[in-house]
């Protein structure tokens, strides 16, 4: 069982901090690979937003895992949805903004640009990678942590939790990298089709938010046995787990939505400015003057100019 970490307090979320060994290494790894291959790109196109996002993302990674989230996770049922809120969709969210697959083909040289870019073409990459693919695999993601025997198991063996932490930033970022397209991709997709998504699945985490909100206990047993006495009741701290993946999950989620209409806009855009391309070589091939009858030198200006000097 885990240690009851007391009463959540302001001066608790400053002090309080969890040991999540396996969290703190990956985040550390990720965090260098980017530095180093940030610094070793050349030519490439970085920006200081672009290395601010990604900071965050690592930032809030370091918070939802090793810090107070990370401990009271453990024995509340609202935090741990906002450990889950946050590895699901912030933390991918501002790591795909940081392209880190830019930063790694820049850094990687000719060769290895080569040998990235062959590999988001084969078959299984397109597959895996595209946006119906890792949509559906990030809406059933919460689906199954929390109506199955995954979650309770998550909490209480380590050999199940921690890589359960990482694999919900995996499928984060495998869903906003296909979505937002700002890093390569194997094959470009309409925003369009993205918008569309994001209203099913607007749809669908406000259904689990239901079910979660009027649906019997999860991990009962568990949280029973913890005997903590402080805190809302089991059925208290559910209701506001649900309101936390459901309201506060629109909420975060804005941002991802207004880029895609930005996204969309622009879209819109070079596909107008192709149409008037379009349009005006039409309007030049319809303007020239179609070959009249006659003799072939007729038609030509400089022999006919020559023949009647002749």
């Amino acid at each position: 069982m885990p240690v009851d970490p007391g009463p959540l307090t302001w001066g608790a979320l400053v002090q309080t901090w969890c040991l999540d060994p396996t969290s703190a290494i990956v985040i550390v790894l990720v965090a260098g690979g980017y530095a180093w291959c940030y610094r070793m790109a050349r030519g490439g196109t970085r920006s200081v937003a672009q290395v601010g996002c990604f900071a965050a993302g690592i930032a809030a990674w370091a918070l939802a895992t090793v810090g107070a989230i990370g401990s009271y996770a453990y024995v509340l049922f609202w935090m741990r949805a906002l450990q889950v809120l946050l590895l699901l969709y912030v933390v991918p969210f501002l790591l795909a903004q940081g392209k880190p697959v830019t930063v790694l083909r820049d850094a990687a040289g000719p060769g290895g640009r080569e040998r990235i870019d062959r590999l988001l073409g084969t078959r299984w990459a397109r597959v895996l990678l595209h946006p119906l693919t890792t949509s559906l695999a990030m809406l059933a993601t919460p689906w199954l942590l929390y109506l199955t025997a995954w979650y309770a198991a998550a909490l209480r063996n380590q050999w199940i939790g921690a890589p359960t932490r990482i694999v919900l930033v995996i499928i984060g970022f495998g869903y906003f990298y296909a979505r937002l397209q700002t890093d390569p991709v194997p094959r470009k997709y309409p925003q369009l089709i993205s918008l569309l998504i994001s209203v099913g699945e607007t749809l669908g985490d406000g259904l689990l938010g239901l079910v979660i909100w009027q649906g019997s206990l999860i991990a009962a047993a568990y949280y029973s046995a913890l005997h903590r006495s402080w805190g809302p009741d089991q059925r208290l701290d559910q209701t506001i787990g649900a309101g936390v993946l459901w309201i506060l999950g629109d909420v975060v989620g804005l941002p991802f939505v207004l880029l895609l209409m930005r996204a969309l806009s622009r879209d819109e855009r070079a596909h107008a400015v192709e149409v008037d391309a379009e349009l005006d070589r039409t309007d030049v091939v319809e303007s020239e003057p179609a070959a009249g009858p006659g003799l072939w030198w007729e038609n030509d200006p400089q022999m006919r100019e020559r023949f009647r000097r002749g």
